[in-house]
């Protein structure tokens, strides 16, 4: 299910003032990322410090001790400044005050919501998987029952684990229960690297699945795994020779029956070398009145990938000896996935929604659809007739001050995120019962200087909740309960969905006597590229004020205007004590 599929056109550049601060960001992206083709093409060049891949070895450690070394010698050690900013920003670093994400799985036997959560901190500094209920997560200290402590198991291993999260089973494909979620699959890493173990975890038991009960168990490596159905997997893993791209990722995929050996497994799909990688992954969009989709990819570039899908039946995700499969029709053959190798494609309901990275022309010579722009089309006409048979139409269209962010659902309705002049905006859409068309609702979405995200609190259950986080450069994060089923109707209120605040973070530093605002900067070749300011509320400016600036502009990542502590500790909240302080 692709909830989240960003195509933002836009690279950062952050300006860092004392005493203010400004932000600039905002410029359209245009063409595809050359560092990203280097990263294809020389994939089989000669590394000169490949060494430096076993992280945990004695050279590489040395390594790290000298660069740290050559640094401070460089540029000074904080910890011995006499500012005390150091220990500062130190503090708010190892703080506690974070708020626990959650992710919902599912209902306990008396229907309270079983919330999720993996915790850091200075006792658990490798981290706690644990779990609690909904009611006790709005209090101010819920009571956690821990289910995975990975320090613990590091120290009875003898192997420094670094979790590198789970992929939990589909209440939808889990027979024996459909309640709750009673599997997932724990990736381990050795220390931090990329390539990580996999190893099936039963949450009711809260232990790894034995031997005994034929658990999944993948030996190390660059492995993509997910849930086919209870019983069996998608396997991407080195197998050995010719099973890995030039990049080091899998080149096939195979399907894993629960109880048989690994090896014995057979390939149902692969790519070629060149690839980046290949992977298959199922979608299952009943609870959005579709179908169950399954695709298969191959990453041609860190950008560009060609797909296959077809529609399934729910018997066809079982192992083929399973007697549910007993008299089943085969499902159909794959069929090419007829869009810009460039583009991104997912799956919502019955619809598929396609993110342009180019101009695209699905018959030549007729309507063009621009950069940037996000199409949606129903999903079994387009693989049956193809691109050029299709109906379109337009979920976002692009402005030169405008780029589409990602889309997130919900029971009933889709949301849809997008930056208007560096600002954060929310298009909610009301879903149609038979899950192929969609209606703007609510009133028009009022762009804010703010970072915001959503995801669904649990739209597998029929719910219109979900969670909504928000900050901005003066307001720490807040996390609220929302539910996108209050904007019908209304015209004024542009956060009506807003229920209750759960969970809000302390302000790291004073910022009463501070600003925000939005200006514009010229460049040399006339481009206006909007910026915010974040200064005292009585500076004058008079191109004195001494400035930071931070820029950043690679793989696709938009700076957004979000709060950002350090920062304001160790600059504006020094420069509103004392605007001569050294830092």
């Amino acid at each position: 299910m692709g909830r989240s599929v960003a195509v933002p056109r836009i690279v950062g550049l952050a300006l860092f003032l004392r005493p203010s601060i400004a932000f600039a960001i905002h410029r359209p992206f245009i063409g595809k990322s050359g560092l990203c083709q280097a990263m294809t093409t020389s994939a089989t060049a000669i590394d000169p410090y490949i060494w430096l891949e076993d992280v945990e070895s004695e050279d590489s450690l040395n390594f790290a001790r000298q660069s740290n070394e050559a640094c401070l010698a460089k540029l000074g050690d904080p910890e011995k400044s006499e500012t005390g900013t150091y220990e500062r920003v130190l503090k708010v670093l190892e703080s506690d005050d974070r708020i626990p994400s959650a992710s919902c799985y599912g209902h306990d036997d008396d229907g309270e919501p079983i919330l999720f959560n993996f915790w850091k901190d200075s006792k658990n500094p490798k981290g706690i998987l644990r779990k609690t209920s909904m009611k006790a997560y709005q209090t101010d200290n819920p009571e956690w029952t821990t289910i995975l402590n990975v320090d613990e198991l590091a120290e009875k291993d003898g192997i420094s684990w670094v979790y590198k999260g789970n992929s939990p089973l589909p209440r939808s494909k889990d027979p024996t229960d459909g309640k709750k979620v009673t599997r997932t699959l724990f990736n381990l890493s050795r220390g931090g690297s990329d390539a990580v173990h996999v190893k099936e975890f039963d949450l009711i038991k809260g232990d790894f699945v034995g031997p005994e009960e034929d658990g999944f168990v993948l030996p190390e490596a660059k492995s993509r795994v997910s849930y086919r159905s209870r019983d069996v997997l998608m396997v991407g893993t080195d197998f050995g020779p010719d099973s890995l791209t030039d990049s080091g990722y899998p080149r096939t995929v195979r399907e894993w029956v629960r109880g048989t050996p690994l090896e014995d497994a057979p390939v149902v799909f692969e790519g070629e070398k060149k690839d980046v990688s290949v992977s298959a992954y199922v979608s299952d969009e009943r609870t959005w009145n579709g179908g169950i989709y399954e695709t298969r990819e191959r990453a041609l570039t860190f950008y560009t990938s060609k797909r296959w899908m077809r529609v399934i039946q729910p018997e066809h995700l079982l192992a083929l000896n399973d007697p549910l499969r007993a008299g089943v029709p085969d499902p159909p053959q794959f069929v090419a996935v007829d869009v810009q190798d460039d583009a991104e494609v997912s799956t919502h309901a019955g619809l598929l929604i396609i993110s342009l990275r180019s101009d695209w022309e699905p018959v030549p010579g007729e309507k063009k659809y621009k950069q940037g722009s996000v199409l949606y089309t129903p999903v079994e006409p387009f693989l049956t007739g193809g691109a050029a048979k299709a109906e379109y139409k337009v979920l976002f269209e692009p402005t030169d001050r405008t780029s589409y962010s990602y889309f997130t659902a919900t029971k009933n309705y889709l949301m849809v995120f997008s930056m208007d002049n560096v600002k954060e905006k929310i298009d909610f859409y009301k879903m149609g019962h038979d899950g192929l068309t969609m209606t703007p609702v609510g009133p028009p979405p009022t762009p804010q200087i703010k970072s915001a995200s959503a995801r669904p609190f649990d739209a597998y259950s029929g719910s219109d909740l979900f969670w909504y986080s928000s900050s901005d450069y003066l307001t720490p994060s807040t996390l609220s309960l929302a539910d996108a089923s209050k904007v019908e109707g209304e015209t004024e209120n542009p956060e009506a969905f807003l229920l209750k605040e759960l969970k809000s973070l302390p302000p790291q530093y004073d910022a009463s006597g501070l600003i925000t605002e939005q200006r514009t900067a010229i460049s040399k070749d006339g481009t206006e590229v909007p910026y915010f300011i974040v200064m005292k509320k009585d500076l004058e400016l008079n191109g004195k004020n001494p400035t930071l600036l931070y820029g950043y502009g690679g793989f696709e990542i938009s700076l957004g205007p979000h709060y950002i502590a350090t920062s304001g500790l160790a600059w504006l909240g020094a420069c509103l004590s004392d605007p001569l302080v050294t830092l």
